[in-house]
């Protein structure tokens, strides 16, 4: 039976680079075994969620989700609540592209990334549901968490992640800590914090620090909660970050690893960020979806303790690769193997 591909690609992601490369990226897909098509997003609102049910429904093998995390969210969410979900592909041409990051997909370079694709090896990925959405990379709440909605679409697409640097710089002296109440697996948290967030990679902004012991299909969030904004103590914390992630030992931060998180306002209204958009207001509960969904990923170049079951393309080729070896075995050594 032939395999059927669909490519959601956003026609405006980055610098609209990715329209140039279309025709070679349906050619690689095609030479892979899948009968491929695209559909362009429009500006109505949900264009690519409602494609990719659509295309799932219709019973497609595979959905590419070409754009930048945006989109790669919308596509999620069109196929998280299906009882029969494809396997999705990733082709970067967004700013920060954080979930390409984390799966090692070249994230300047559409033909390499669908190239990766074209190879077969897939990660079966937690994902998240916030309330009703689902998400594939953070959430966060908290007056520091509101940075992306004040960064100017045309100014990331402009000059990428550096946006965020420039706007963070801006804001950082004017955040303040709220009180909070999170209830997380085996604890609570009641106090005051600038932002908390609970990650389900190790790329969070471009850093590929903050969660330095990330794994991807454990069934379980990174929770961080920074509980200072001392100007100060903030710009310590970053540098620690950068130094290998010392950050998630210091006493400023609350570090740990949680299947789940109630997050309620005490005195004052929290916004929930979701893959960097607005997600809505506290309260509202997080939930671990493990492995829920099979993403075409770079295995060889993703860490070995980030994934704890390797895709079904991968365990069959390492099937193989054990019989042809038995076999070669058998045969030099003509031992008989007992059936």
């Amino acid at each position: 039976m032939q395999k059927r591909c669909r490519i959601i690609y956003n026609p405006t992601s980055g610098r609209e680079a990715l329209k140039n490369d279309l025709v070679e990226i349906l050619n690689i897909l095609e030479r892979a075994g899948y009968e491929t098509s695209a559909f362009a997003t429009t500006p109505e609102p949900n264009s690519a969620r409602n494609e990719a049910t659509r295309a799932a429904e219709a019973g497609f093998n595979l959905i590419i989700a070409a754009g930048g995390d945006g989109t790669i969210n919308e596509v999620v969410n069109g196929i998280a609540p299906l009882k029969h979900r494809p396997k999705l592909g990733i082709i970067p041409a967004g700013t920060t592209n954080d979930y390409a990051r984390a799966l090692k997909i070249p994230r300047d370079n559409p033909i390499a990334a669908a190239k990766v694709i074209a190879k077969g090896n897939t990660v079966k990925m937690d994902i998240g549901k916030a309330n009703d959405k689902y998400f594939v990379n953070i959430a966060a709440g908290g007056l520091l968490s509101e940075l992306t909605y004040s960064v100017p679409s045309e100014f990331k697409t402009l000059f990428g992640y550096l946006a965020y640097l420039v706007k963070g710089a801006e804001l950082l002296p004017r955040v303040k800590p709220i009180n909070m109440h999170l209830e997380y697996d085996h604890g609570v948290y009641d106090g005051k914090a600038s932002m908390f967030f609970v990650a389900l990679t190790n790329s969070v902004g471009g850093f590929e620090q903050i969660v330095p012991d990330a794994s991807l299909d454990d069934g379980k969030f990174t929770l961080i909660v920074v509980k200072t904004s001392n100007l100060l103590e903030m710009m310590r914390l970053i540098t620690m970050v950068l130094n290998g992630g010392k950050h998630i030992s210091d006493p400023n931060i609350l570090y740990v690893k949680t299947s789940k998180l109630v997050a309620k306002p005490v005195d004052e209204k929290m916004m929930i960020n979701i893959d960097g958009e607005y997600g809505g207001d506290a309260p509202m509960k997080f939930q671990n979806l493990k492995r829920h969904i099979e993403f075409f990923a770079n295995t060889k170049d993703i860490p070995d303790s980030a994934i704890t079951e390797i895709g079904e393309e991968a365990l069959d080729e390492a099937k193989k690769h054990f019989v042809d070896g038995v076999q070669e075995l058998d045969e030099s050594d003509n031992i008989k193997l007992d059936k």
